[in-house]
């Protein structure tokens, strides 16, 4: 099967001032660091069929994956990870102040797998049972974190007044987010896939988030640049799930717990020292990996 992914919608987005802007804003000066680190019970491990293992030839990287959030695609990527479709592809499309885009085996952007094309997950239902960690309350609206992903909800206020008692979500084009690429077509997204290299909010409700880079953000950002990339690209040597790694070389991972302590003062503290430019890409996930 043949799609073009990322290629008319995305494709215009990246030849836009917002894609791969001529000047920055010059940044806001970093928040203190907090007085003291996270305890025992601030920390987590991420289920490991919900984590992608991704060694590249600048280095590995790992993504927590959100089926709280693309239920759908989160399920192709941990399929496509068991075949090892993955391995060896190339990093075809790479935009600085952008993302990397990758998963195809044409390594061209016109390719996908042999599987039916995945209906899109741009949105998503929020309940009471949802694991959301609040960040900022804007009335109508939350920004929070569910696990490692940065996302937005309408308040839960309206639940009250929806049939489902849910309501409606997305995730947020931070750094190191993954999304899934696609062609014009809403529902056409299949095995390729990208990584942020920078915030991008213009795909938000756009295109399927479903994980975040946990650890290795640098080795997405030294990922050589092109559009298309010359040779010689950078590569995906072995992609798996965590779960699937032999116990003797599977790497221990520890992310902290959003809903904990020591995280919501986090959140506080860097709310207060961005006051009115505080973003949810400002708040920083801390990650052990041994």
């Amino acid at each position: 099967m043949r799609t073009a992914l990322l290629a008319a919608t995305l494709a215009a987005f990246a030849t836009s001032p917002l894609a791969a802007p001529k000047s920055k804003t010059p940044a806001m000066p970093a928040a203190a660091p907090a007085t003291s680190g996270p305890g025992a019970a601030d920390w987590r491990a991420p289920d490991p069929n919900d984590v992608l293992v991704i060694d590249t030839n600048k280095g590995r990287i790992i993504v927590e994956m959100i089926p709280e959030v693309a239920p759908a695609h989160v399920a192709r990527m941990r399929e496509l990870a068991h075949e090892h479709f993955f391995d060896g592809q190339l990093f075809f499309r790479v935009i600085d102040n952008f993302m990397d885009q990758t998963g195809d085996p044409q390594n061209n952007g016109a390719g996908g797998s042999t599987k039916p094309n995945v209906p899109a997950e741009f949105s998503f239902r929020r309940g009471a049972d949802t694991p959301f960690a609040m960040a900022a309350d804007q009335s109508v609206a939350e920004v929070g974190f569910i696990k490692s992903l940065p996302v937005m909800t309408q308040s839960m206020m309206l639940a009250a007044m929806t049939k489902d008692q849910r309501v409606s979500g997305w995730g947020l084009y931070c750094p190191g987010v993954a999304g899934m690429a696609r062609d014009e077509n809403p529902d056409s997204g299949n095995s390729q896939f990208f990584l942020m290299r920078a915030a991008y909010p213009a795909l938000e409700k756009r295109y399927t988030a479903w994980g975040r880079v946990i650890s290795g953000q640098d080795a997405v950002l030294a990922i050589k640049l092109g559009e298309p990339v010359e040779p010689p690209q950078d590569r995906m040597d072995k992609v798996r799930l965590l779960a699937d790694i032999p116990e003797a070389e599977r790497p221990k991972v520890r992310v902290i717990d959003p809903r904990g302590a020591w995280f919501k003062a986090e959140i506080a503290r860097v709310r207060t020292a961005k006051g009115a430019d505080f973003s949810a890409c400002d708040v920083q996930i801390p990650v052990e990996v041994k």
